[in-house]
């Protein structure tokens, strides 16, 4: 079975958590994603910064463009090393319910997987589609 490694992306660009909501904005639509880690100038993880976030946390909130990421990213993370299975990876973004999963050594990101590198990913067209469903439901309010 394949590994994290051989599919995650591996060129990945990092906000500091002192960088404005506007510059992970700008970083988000210069690379064309939706989410941006939150890293120090070794590469060691604290959070994760989505478009969700800036809209929701910040700007919706009525927080300028000038606040720190530190105030919306998420720094409640999961994460996988590169040596795990895409099995074990596609587990982790469905029981958590993520798109976007740091791959992390040493303490250190050394790539993201997301939903989309698993989907076009033949031997994990299954897993993929597993963790999507798991990932799309809703839960139930009570």
């Amino acid at each position: 079975m394949k590994t994290v490694k051989e599919i995650m992306t591996k060129d990945v660009a990092c906000c500091q958590k002192e960088d404005s909501l506007f510059d992970a904005a700008k970083l988000m639509k210069e690379r064309n994603v939706g989410a941006i880690p939150v890293c120090d100038e070794n590469h060691k993880l604290f959070g994760m910064v989505t478009d969700r976030d800036l809209a929701i946390r910040g700007y919706a909130a009525k927080k300028p463009e000038t606040t720190s990421i530190q105030e919306v990213m998420s720094d409640k993370l999961y994460h996988i090393s590169q040596e795990s299975s895409l099995q074990e990876a596609s587990d982790v973004m469905a029981e958590h319910q993520i798109r976007r999963l740091p791959v992390v050594e040493k303490e250190k990101l050394i790539g993201i997987l997301s939903l989309g590198d698993l989907s076009i990913e033949k031997l994990s067209d299954h897993a993929a589609g597993v963790a999507l469903q798991d990932i799309s439901e809703r839960p139930e309010l009570h």
